[in-house]
């Protein structure tokens, strides 16, 4: 076997590139740090959206990597959602194929993502942990296995700013997030700002969202707000946006709805209210000139049958796929992408 280090080449959704005085495979550069909440600082060292890129022969792939922290799982997630690699192929077709993944039992993880394959040259992705930061990787490949680093593309990214819902809960695998499933439908480069309880509209994070040669900022953090905060930060932080990226365009989110919100009447009106905000939000930057906005209803991002979700708030993968159905025609016409 012999093994590569992906840091030889790169992986793909890592927004900043002067990195060297943070961790490698962190989400926000070190100058963050103190000016971003602790938490959303915690939540940046996580992996979500992150993605290697290579092609070989070989008749098996392996992965030898050392996780963050030892907690693998959590109460909505499983262990090779949270910490797992997730391997993609490209087949006949030029289709994105699921192939294989890891399944984590301790904070050094030494597996094969797949073996026993037939020897063709194809190309291949894996995404990285969504709830759990990376140390060091590697790719382990036979030795008489050809292969050839795939550099992380060029192209702008769709960036995502949200919560716990973009940062990947509760996806099964790292594939499985609907930013995932958007970058593959896509073929777009995707980074993903979530942050677990903690996507809050944020000045301090709209400051580094600026700095990200974009090709649309998308703001999904109206399911860790209430009506009041939307108010409060969602105008400014548009307008912060606007006012460095004049031309890049920025699409409004609606909170999801709860699957078993229509049972509760109190959850059902904080939907309720959440949404009139948002809409009042869009609005009144339209009416003071501000151009290039895009808004998504969040009534159907989970479907109307209560089985799109883990907890009733967290999609699972069919939550998932749901929503990357509902996001999918607008960013395409967003992004003049052809159906």
């Amino acid at each position: 076997m012999e093994w590569r280090d992906v840091k030889e080449w790169g992986v793909e959704g890592r927004a900043f590139e002067d990195m060297e005085r943070s961790r490698w495979f962190d989400r926000f550069p070190a100058e963050a740090e103190g000016k971003v909440t602790p938490q959303v600082w915690e939540l940046s060292r996580e992996t979500t959206g992150m993605i290697v890129r290579f092609k070989t022969d070989a008749p098996a792939i392996w992965a030898d990597y050392t996780l963050r922290k030892s907690q693998l799982a959590g109460a909505n997630m499983t262990a090779i959602g949270a910490s797992g690699l997730d391997l993609y192929v490209r087949d006949e077709k030029g289709t994105w194929r699921w192939a294989g993944v890891t399944r984590p039992a301790a904070k050094t993880v030494r597996q094969p993502l797949i073996e026993g394959m037939t020897r063709s040259m194809r190309e291949y992705m894996i995404y990285l942990p969504l709830r759990n930061g990376i140390e060091d990787l590697k790719l382990g490949l036979p030795s008489e296995a050809k292969f050839e680093a795939v550099a992380p593309r060029k192209d702008k990214p769709i960036v995502f700013y949200g919560t716990s819902i973009t940062h990947g809960a509760s996806a099964s695998r790292p594939g499985m997030t609907h930013t995932a499933i958007l970058g593959r439908r896509l073929d777009r480069p995707v980074v993903n700002l979530g942050f677990s309880g903690n996507g809050r509209m944020d000045a301090a994070v709209g400051d580094l969202l600026v700095k990200i040669d974009a090709e649309v900022y998308v703001i999904d953090c109206v399911p860790n707000m209430n009506a009041q905060a939307v108010r409060e930060r969602c105008i400014p932080l548009v307008k912060k946006l606007r006012a460095a990226k004049p031309n890049v365009p920025i699409l409004l989110v609606e909170d999801r709805r709860n699957t078993n919100s229509w049972l509760t009447p109190q959850r059902k009106q904080h939907h309720d209210q959440n949404h009139a905000a948002l809409k009042e939000c869009m609005a009144s930057l339209q009416a003071e000139g501000i151009t290039g906005l895009h808004y998504l209803p969040g009534d159907d991002l989970l479907g109307d049958d209560g089985e799109a979700a883990t907890d009733g708030s967290h999609p699972s993968d069919l939550g998932f796929v749901r929503q990357a159905d509902q996001f999918e025609p607008i960013l395409r016409k967003i992004l003049g992408l052809a159906k």
